[in-house]
């Protein structure tokens, strides 16, 4: 079972001013896929946080998927994608090219989302929008993406649940 960190990055939700919907939703959606949610984060649109959040994520819980929510857009306190590109050390366009590209469909303003995603270590972070619509919209789009991109990241021959042997 591959485990999953989810961080909610929102200014209102985080100080309780507006509630959250969008961990739980996504946290339906994920199980539903058949992952385990290891760890849920609610932290305001500061990209020192947000950097400090995905690294120890990646690094000391060591979850092979983590997916933020929030902060994409084009406001001034929006700064998911930058604080998320400089914890990343290899960018995976496709991802957010492939969310905006089909959610586009339903409403152009997906067209305006900022999100990236890309690998710190072994770890693939996903950027997703902000808005409960926008999040399910996203997640049915990538959702199946996922497996085999995990299966690559760790270094699985594609499409097979074995080891790879070192020097074959």
């Amino acid at each position: 079972m591959t485990r999953v960190g989810i961080v909610t990055i929102s200014d209102s939700r985080s100080q309780g001013t507006r509630a959250d919907t969008t961990t739980a939703l996504i946290r339906h959606l994920v199980e539903e896929a058949g992952y385990v949610v290891g760890q849920t984060t609610l932290i305001p649109d500061d990209a020192q946080q947000i950097e400090a959040t995905l690294i120890a994520l990646a690094d000391r819980h060591v979850l092979p998927l983590v997916l933020t929510t929030g902060g994409t857009g084009l406001g001034p306190q929006d700064v998911t994608p930058e604080a998320t590109r400089r914890v990343i050390q290899r960018e995976v366009p496709g991802l957010a090219e492939v969310m905006r590209s089909a959610t586009a469909q339903q409403s152009p303003l997906a067209w305006l989302s900022r999100g990236i995603a890309g690998l710190r270590g072994r770890t693939l972070i996903v950027n997703l929008p902000g808005s409960p619509r926008a999040v399910e919209e996203c997640l049915r789009v990538v959702l199946p993406l996922l497996p085999h991109a995990l299966e690559m990241v760790e270094g699985r021959p594609h499409g097979s649940d074995a080891p790879v042997v070192a020097g074959a």
